[in-house]
């Protein structure tokens, strides 16, 4: 009975997921069960300190939340957005986080805390651009290499655009200095590198070079090579370097497996410091024990299923490899996190998705959970379903548009016409009139209209040159759309 019992639910749950929108309803649940239980932990770990300093034991909750319900619009208009329309704004917001990169480091614009200088105050909520930065990269970088994919160009051409402007955007980072944001963006960059389907050899030398790279970053700094010499050396300076790493792990075995319960940490009684940012895994282990930290690994264990799977259901290369870089980098920066709580990687500073306190951290977050939500969307089992009806009460409730189905056929077969499609003659001007007057008339050789006939003609042809030249750099320009361009009224009717 009891086998009996578990094949039916087995059976169930792989009915389940084989039902057309079985990936958005798993994206959208671990996004908010994510997010919820990163709000009661940003409760728990941070009211004792609120209130010691002075302010509501609610303070950074409310400002928690708040962002949470920013992060929940942002992840609601992502999923509106249409996939042409994202991937036409690509390329114009990755330019825009690059100049606030820059804007943030100039004295009077970025604000400095503690001696980095990353955020931009606003008075009610800081925004820090490099969160920003990720999402451009992730978004324009996928469609770079998903444009250069279908034009089979070489693999000079799918690194020479992509990896300058990533190490800009790091070395914009390593100015602030943010350590741990630079290795999030080496992170996005790999991946799409990996995705996007470099040969393994030249992967291996640019893994290796940012390795070396990463290393001596670590070292150059004070507090960085302190992390470093804690780290390897941790019984050397147990109250100093090494306290918050040592204080974590006590807290974790304090938690044991079922956890002293929800609010009863004692680690946040100013014992571990930053318990509700860096730290908070630990505060999860000591007040929801092992079960608690087996439940967090198990939703980015079950997102990175999720993710991958959408990426091998999609038949966009665009989505391809924004999902598989964008779910890549959310899990490899949970898993430097945990990795770090327990002390298996140095200290970085790098936040636990969607769990940690940090306003710009969980907004952005959000909208790259909905930016993969709407991915999933596109799958062509999901935009068969969605289009004969059977929408669903989330897509229902939400309003949420039909996606449009992607042909590569018909795609190419729009990118081959619109570089084939004449371009209508210009009207002739009146001074236009009179040169052709004038080139009837037999060349003299010296007289003045043989010179301006000979004008005319060269005009015309550098004319027709720079219309050749700019058509072809306007058919291999990075941020051009690969999709369909919907001009005649019979293709708007059918896409109805």
């Amino acid at each position: 009975m009891t086998g009996t019992t578990r094949r039916a639910r087995t059976g169930w749950f792989a009915a389940w997921l084989a039902r057309p929108l079985a990936s958005f309803h798993l994206v959208v649940a671990i996004a908010v069960l994510l997010t919820v239980l990163g709000l009661v932990m940003v409760l728990s770990a941070s009211s004792v300190e609120s209130y010691a300093i002075g302010k509501s034991a609610y303070s950074l909750f409310i400002q928690q939340a708040m962002m949470a319900a920013f992060g929940a619009l942002l992840f609601y208009i992502a999923l509106r957005i249409p996939m042409r329309v994202m991937r036409q704004l690509s390329f114009p917001v990755f330019v825009v986080s690059m100049a606030l990169l820059v804007l943030v480091l100039i004295p009077g614009i970025g604000t400095e805390v503690q001696g980095s200088r990353r955020w931009f105050d606003l008075g009610v909520v800081s925004v820090q651009p490099s969160e920003i930065a990720k999402v451009t990269l992730v978004v324009w970088g996928s469609h770079l290499l998903a444009s250069r994919q279908s034009e089979k160009a070489g693999y000079k051409d799918i690194l020479m655009p992509l990896v300058p402007a990533g190490l800009l955007v790091c070395f914009l980072v390593v100015l602030e200095p943010n350590l741990s944001t630079t290795i999030a963006l080496g992170i996005v960059l790999s991946s799409l590198l990996w995705f996007g389907g470099l040969p393994l050899r030249m992967f291996v030398t640019i893994a290796v070079s940012g390795g070396v790279a990463a290393a001596i970053l670590a070292l150059s700094a004070g507090y960085r090579s302190d992390r470093m010499r804690a780290f390897f050396s941790p019984g050397d300076d147990p109250q100093g370097i090494g306290y918050q790493a040592r204080q974590a792990l006590y807290s974790l075995a304090d938690g044991g497996i079922w956890g002293r319960g929800l609010g009863q940490s004692r680690a946040k009684w100013s014992y571990l410091p930053n318990a509700h940012n860096d730290f908070i895994f630990a505060i999860i282990g000591e007040e929801l024990g092992f079960l608690g930290c087996a439940l967090v690994l198990g939703l980015f264990a079950l997102f990175v299923y999720t993710g991958l799977r959408i990426a091998t259901r999609s038949v966009d290369p665009f989505l391809r490899l924004l999902t598989g870089s964008a779910t890549t980098w959310i899990t490899g920066q949970a898993l430097i996190n945990v990795g770090y709580v327990v002390g298996l990687l140095p200290v970085t500073g790098l936040q636990l998705p969607l769990v940690s306190a940090g306003g710009s951290s969980l907004a952005i977050t959000l909208l790259m959970f909905g930016i993969i939500a709407n991915a999933a969307r596109h799958e062509p089992e999901a935009v068969a379903a969605l289009h004969a009806g059977q929408d669903g009460r989330v897509s229902r409730l939400l309003r949420l548009p039909k996606p449009e189905m992607y042909s590569p056929v018909r795609a190419h077969a729009s990118r081959a016409k619109a570089k084939a499609k004449p371009k209508p003659k210009p009207k002739p001007k009146a001074n236009a009139v009179s040169s052709q007057k004038r080139r009837a008339l037999p060349p003299s050789g010296k007289g003045r209209g043989g010179s301006d006939a000979r004008r005319s003609i060269d005009s015309d042809s550098a004319r027709r040159t720079t219309s050749r030249s700019t058509e072809s750099w306007r058919s291999t320009r990075a941020w051009e759309p690969s999709y369909p361009m919907k001009h005649s009224r019979d293709e708007r009717g059918n896409s109805r």
